[in-house]
């Protein structure tokens, strides 16, 4: 019950602070349980992407905001985030990335594993595909560019491509050069959309 009174209150905030433009409504899924792998350029990315689709969005938070305070780690849990230690090799962010997508949430990632100080796009890391390999759900592309921050309401686009088949992460997760590929892959549909996206 939280979690959607929350996404209808940030909705409402975004939809003041920002004037935002969805490019792709036709790929958002039907269904939600997907993965959602885009770019980071913003604190503002997590929750953007969770009001653009529908159902349930979880992601994975660095650690140090829940240690903020207890409010903010009480919220952010009740949002279905969840600390990861950056740089940390246990897989408990996978399996709760995991956990999530067979209740039929979305899971939220951003491939390169850090948010962009200068709006490119870096090398993708192998949580993404790991995730697409073990979880045999679809992942939806997405790419956020923000207008200039001095604007009364700053302009967002939010393009969304085509859905990837769980078919395409039908890989051995102990082949590091097939977990390379399908990062690759993905970031390369995250590209096409950078690409095609209007400049605001």
């Amino acid at each position: 019950m939280f979690y959607y009174i929350g996404r209808a209150v940030l909705w409402l905030i975004y939809h003041i602070k920002f004037s935002i433009k969805v490019l792709g409504k036709e790929n958002l899924p039907k269904k939600s349980g997907v993965i959602i792998a885009s770019n980071h350029v913003s604190n503002f990315d997590p929750p953007m992407v969770g009001i653009v689709f529908k159902g349930v969005c979880t992601f994975m938070a660095k650690e140090e905001l829940f240690q903020k305070n207890k409010l903010v780690s009480w919220v952010l849990r009740h949002l279905h985030a969840y600390p990861i230690k950056r740089g940390a090799r246990d897989s408990s962010g996978i399996d709760k990335a995991l956990e999530g997508l067979k209740k039929g949430w979305n899971f939220v990632i951003f491939p390169e594993g850090t948010r962009s100080k200068t709006g490119e796009l870096g090398k993708p890391k192998s949580g993404v595909s790991m995730v697409a390999a073990q979880a045999g759900v679809p992942v939806a592309p997405v790419f956020i560019r923000y207008g200039k921050k001095r604007a009364i309401r700053r302009k967002v686009i939010v393009s969304i491509g085509e859905l990837l088949p769980a078919e395409n992460f039908s890989i051995n997760i102990e082949d590091r050069h097939e977990i390379h590929r399908i990062s690759k892959m993905i970031m390369g549909e995250i590209i096409k959309l950078k690409e095609n996206a209007p400049e605001i």
